[in-house]
């Protein structure tokens, strides 16, 4: 595979760098039911976590700006919605009802903080050359490594490590590697082999965390790339690019993807992009957090697999 160079013009972007700090979250309904809602606003304005935000945190274009969707130890399976205008986080649905990840023995939850990179796209239409599988059609997923425990709708600057290639239900999957900017060991951090030096088992968890997860539910265990061997940083960065590219022919409109909301208020040259006085904009609720719904006791349990 050719890896994508760096060293590109910053107007390709679309959008001018920001910062995380800009960022806060505007929540609608009850935690762990279908009608909640996390939205992610810029100065007090919703923008879409999946266009709006910018891949780079830095002019430097070390730094990728992270969306957390799933925080460490937690079951609840949210995660940046495609369909609905702006794409706020929700909890993912299986089978009519809010899903949750089981409990792996010795795992709860998941082990890292977990969402995505903004402005890139697993393209289903593209055919990944080491796996010979499409892409599963969402923003290139990240585990966070760091020592904070990271809140859902958090804008999180991370340094990318590696990648996982994990093939989920036939389809391509990534898993970046990264540590949040700020966590004490992040200087120490420049490689996926920095991971085991700093955090000895941890990859090996993750793989047979990502193996196994999805047993408790009827469904098969997981199979990876490179038999299961994280790649290192470069590698990574070429499929971010790759995805970003993906998600550039997605906004522009070059790629027609009907059940995708593009809707955005900052991405210049976009088709899709709104006014922050548009309808869209207007018509979402104010902030209406409700009690959380009691979680289902099976979630708490340990599932040995």
């Amino acid at each position: 595979m050719k890896l994508v160079s760096l060293s590109f013009s910053l107007s390709a972007l679309f959008v001018s760098l920001a910062y995380a700090d800009n960022y806060t979250t505007r929540q609608i309904g009850a935690p762990h039911s279908k009608n909640y809602k996390i939205y992610i606003e810029k100065d007090g304005i919703p923008i879409s976590p999946f266009h709006d935000i910018p891949l780079f945190a830095d002019t430097t274009s070390s730094t990728m700006n992270m969306v957390v969707e799933i925080p460490r130890w937690t079951n609840a399976k949210y995660e940046i919605n495609k369909e609905t205008p702006l794409n706020p986080i929700i909890q993912d649905i299986r089978d009519g009802e809010p899903r949750f990840n089981y409990n792996i023995f010795p795992y709860k939850g998941y082990m890292w903080n977990y969402g995505a990179l903004p402005q890139t796209w697993e393209d289903p239409n593209f055919i990944t050359e080491e796996s010979g599988t499409i892409g599963d059609n969402d923003p290139i997923d990240v585990i966070e490594i760091g020592e904070k425990i990271g809140y859902t709708g958090e804008v999180k600057p991370v340094k990318i490590l590696g990648v996982i290639g994990l093939l989920d239900q036939n389809e391509t999957d990534w898993k970046l590697v990264a540590i949040d900017v700020n966590d004490p060991n992040a200087s120490d951090m420049n490689d996926i082999s920095d991971v085991e030096k700093k955090y000895p088992g941890l990859l090996n968890d993750t793989i047979d965390y990502f193996r196994k997860y999805k047993i408790p539910v009827g469904d098969g265990p997981n199979e990876f790339m490179f038999s299961g061997k994280a790649q290192d940083k470069e590698y990574a960065i070429g499929q971010i690019m790759t995805t970003h590219n993906h998600w550039k022919k997605l906004v522009s409109g070059d790629i027609k993807e009907n059940n995708i909301e593009k809707t955005n208020l900052l991405v210049e040259g976009s088709p899709y992009k709104v006014s922050p006085n548009s309808k869209i904009i207007l018509n979402i609720p104010p902030v209406n957090l409700l009690p959380a719904v009691p979680i289902d006791p099976k979630y708490e349990r340990w599932y040995y697999v």
